[in-house]
């Protein structure tokens, strides 16, 4: 998914709502962890929502780009993209 950058939290493009945060911590083992989210709370994100190539994983701290779904034990994250 391709966005103008400097989207800030909460922004929306195309209905859909973009939120920041950063990574609070990542099991790549166990394939997911959560997201700390700006002005929010916590997201859960599992590996499989990660938008790349190859094997992915996410590095603590690291600030991400998503979307907030609700999934089958409440809301977690969607479209997860890495911010250089």
């Amino acid at each position: 998914m391709e966005h103008p950058s400097g989207i800030s939290c909460g922004s929306i493009y195309e209905g859909i709502v973009i939120m920041q945060g950063k990574v609070k911590w990542f099991n790549a083992e166990k394939g997911y962890g959560f997201i700390e989210r700006e002005g929010g709370d916590d997201v859960f994100v599992h590996y499989s929502a990660i938008q790349e190539e190859g094997f992915k994983s996410l590095d603590e701290g690291q600030a991400v780009e998503f979307e907030i779904v609700e999934g089958p034990r409440g809301p977690q994250a969607a479209n997860v993209i890495k911010q250089v």
